[in-house]
């Protein structure tokens, strides 16, 4: 009996650990839902999705920087690389509103997914 006890003692001790910054950071998963639902369609050709929404993922990547970051996400990396997925989803947003290219909105995006996934990066470090 101890050690089925102990068994699950480790488990549920394990199992806190093994969240991910999108369990411990809502922010990170709204943006991360806007950005999927732009970023695949993108890949394929497709830019309707990411023009009529680069509004919203600019208020999503405000939300990501300037909202309540969980302490562990805290770090001078992580702060710096958040202002500059919002500067860059800002960006794109002003962009597209200027007509920018196909070409240059594809540049654009990939950008935005390589920070984010940057942050996703930083966030796994500091479990």
């Amino acid at each position: 009996m101890k050690k089925l006890f102990l068994l699950l003692v480790i488990c549920i001790a394990n199992a806190g650990l093994a969240q991910t910054a999108f369990d411990r950071w809502p922010a990170m998963n709204e943006f991360h839902d806007i950005l999927s639902q732009t970023y695949h369609p993108a890949e394929k050709g497709n830019l309707e999705p990411i023009k009529s929404r680069s509004l919203e993922l600019a208020q999503k990547a405000e939300a990501l920087n300037t909202g309540e970051k969980p302490d562990a996400f805290k770090t001078r990396e992580i702060v710096i690389a958040t202002e500059l997925l919002q500067i860059k989803s800002r960006e794109l947003h002003k962009k597209i509103k200027q007509g920018i290219s196909d070409a240059e909105i594809t540049t654009l995006l990939n950008s935005i997914h390589d920070t984010f996934h940057e942050i996703v990066g930083l966030c796994a470090k500091e479990k």
